[in-house]
């Protein structure tokens, strides 16, 4: 089960990896092939590389998914 705070909004990819017990790398690669990520999407439309990903709680609900899925 994961618990997050109630009045949390967004999440980086830091944050992220803690909750799951995974790498940084291994969530950011996770959330360009899934397309999740709030600076993700702004900076690959300009162009650029992100250095930090925002996540929103659905996001966040996704992933999770995701990763179990991966994982198991």
């Amino acid at each position: 089960m994961l618990r997050v705070r109630a009045n949390q909004q967004f999440f980086t990819d830091v944050e992220v990896a803690g909750l799951f017990g995974a790498a940084l790398e291994e969530v950011r690669e996770l959330a360009r092939l899934k397309h999740l990520g709030i600076f993700t999407r702004a900076a690959e439309a300009a162009g650029a590389s992100a250095t930090q990903l925002l996540f929103s709680l659905s996001d966040l609900m996704i992933l999770f998914a995701l990763w179990r899925h991966v994982r198991v």
